[in-house]
């Protein structure tokens, strides 16, 4: 039988959050073992999946970059491949590559009270052998959507289409769309990137949506962050345009919260001195919720609206009654032309990893736990996940759970303890079972909150979304709350 690689944590995923988890390994718990076990040959997750034109953040890298890491590029609404530079530069400067094992996809994890061990199995992506590892703490940053593919709605008639039909989580790297027209299916943050990026080179692009979405623009460059760097070390003004950014953030977040009226009427404003007052705003760019009901959809330096301004682009808000041979046959009687369609209908959500997992054999169903502070769950042990904000930059909450995961680890080391476990207090038993994410009514959350961990109505018990609130919890709260439980292992001297 082949040896059993056994590591004190083991991290599965090797993007944004696997890389800031393995500096805080390195950096706090220095005395902890781990790998990062990854399913895809390359690190960077999200920025190495996805190859679509014009592939970027919605967030700026103020905030989307690590806290310990200063972002020192120009340009503050960074594409893919600079954020993947960023990654692996992250990589090379703290001496991470080592501890990654690529084509590592995980797809089974065992816990066992009795040896306070988590068994986890990987099978190779590259010659389909299977590889076991144990592990005294299991860390998930493995992101929140299926690598395999996104979520792509049945088209009545889409094979009758004589052109070709395209995902952007699957992009082909030949793809010529010179010269032809392309509909793009969706509104959101993938759509708004794809027209402006292919917009110059199609013949013309249409965005068909069924309803709008909130868009702002904002220059891609932050003119306080370049001129800071120029009288400050970098890491000090990183520093003060982060806490700016997620001041900002925060202040208008809650504003949707008190004031949407005020919110919209300002959005809206905003497309309409970029569209004219002879566009149809009431249409395509107002939706039916308020402001941050759903993500709002960000472009750097107007793109989107500068193409629609000259003509390149097109955005039709209708529902879709079949595809054609040549085309999209709308249901008030239009017949969008179209060589290439674009399904930017966006992701398909995942628990954990599209993993199996279980305690002391029992199979864990996540959509029966309930949330611990968003980041673990009821009745199972030594297991932390990292899960961003769906209302701020994803990283903000990927670097305040690590920071929580070593203070964990460390008071475990402190105390001799093996296992940490939260579990409901009798207080508890009583609690409504609110959905994981509330007060969000964008469609890929909605599909998947029934099978979602759930939260209940009080500490620690939420997943509040909040960075402030969770910036004092997970770095000022006890780790011994009464909620998490800490035990030791049986030990067990062999005899002879």
């Amino acid at each position: 039988m082949a040896a059993v690689d056994h590591f004190d944590v083991v991290v599965v995923g090797a993007g944004i959050s696997g890389i800031g988890a393995a500096y805080h390994l390195k950096t706090f718990c220095p005395d902890r073992t781990f790998t990062i076990l990854e399913g895809r040959p390359q690190l960077g997750g999200t920025w190495d999946l996805f190859r679509y034109p014009g592939v970027r953040s919605d967030s700026d890298m103020h905030t989307l970059g690590y806290s310990f890491k200063p972002w020192k590029a120009k340009k503050a609404i960074a594409d893919g491949p600079a954020i993947l530079e960023y990654l692996q530069e992250t990589v090379d400067e703290n001496d991470i590559g080592g501890h990654i094992r690529f084509n590592h996809l995980v797809t089974n994890a065992s816990w066992s009270t009795d040896d306070a061990t988590w068994t986890v199995t990987a099978t190779r992506a590259d010659d389909g052998s299977i590889e076991t590892y144990t592990c005294n703490f299991l860390f998930m940053c493995s992101g929140y959507y299926s690598y395999k593919g996104g979520y792509e709605p049945e088209f009545a008639g889409s094979e009758s289409f004589g052109g070709e039909i395209i995902h952007p989580q699957k992009w082909p790297e030949d793809l010529d769309y010179a010269g032809k027209k392309v509909v793009i299916i969706g509104s959101g943050a993938t759509a708004v990137t794809l027209v402006p990026a292919m917009a110059d080179t199609a013949e013309h692009i249409t965005m068909l949506q069924r309803s709008p979405t909130y868009v702002v623009t904002r220059p891609s460059e932050d003119a306080v962050a370049n001129n800071l760097r120029k009288v400050l070390p970098s890491k000090l003004a990183y520093e003060i345009v982060r806490r700016r950014n997620v001041w900002r953030g925060e202040m208008i977040y809650g504003k949707t919260r008190t004031e949407p009226e005020k919110i919209k009427e300002l959005i809206l404003k905003g497309v309409r001195k970029e569209l004219g007052d002879d566009y149809d705003v009431d249409t395509h760019f107002t939706p039916t919720y308020n402001p941050w009901d759903q993500r709002m959809c960000l472009v750097p330096d107007s793109d989107l609206f500068a193409t629609i301004r000259d003509k390149k682009a097109t955005v039709v808000t209708d529902f879709i009654e079949r595809f054609t041979e040549t085309g999209i046959q709308l249901k008030s009687g239009q017949h969008l032309e179209a060589d290439i369609i674009v399904t930017a209908t966006g992701l398909q959500l995942v628990t954990l990893g599209e993993m199996d997992f279980h305690v002391d054999g029992e199979a864990v169903d996540f959509s029966d736990v309930f949330t611990y502070k968003g980041l673990g769950y009821s009745d199972v042990p030594n297991l932390v996940s990292s899960f961003g904000y769906i209302n701020a930059s994803w990283t903000l909450r990927a670097d305040l759970t690590c920071e929580y995961v070593c203070r964990l680890l460390n008071h475990m080391t402190e105390t001799g303890t093996d296992q940490c476990t939260p579990r409901l207090r009798p207080a508890d038993a009583d609690m409504p079972r609110r959905p994981w994410i509330d007060d969000f009514s964008a469609g890929y959350m909605q599909r998947m909150m029934p099978m979602m961990p759930k939260q209940g109505d009080r500490a620690p018990w939420l997943n509040t979304q909040s960075y402030s609130a969770d910036k004092k919890l997970f770095r000022s709260g006890p780790i011994a709350d009464g909620v998490m439980r800490f035990t030791k292992k049986a030990r067990v001297d062999a005899t002879v």
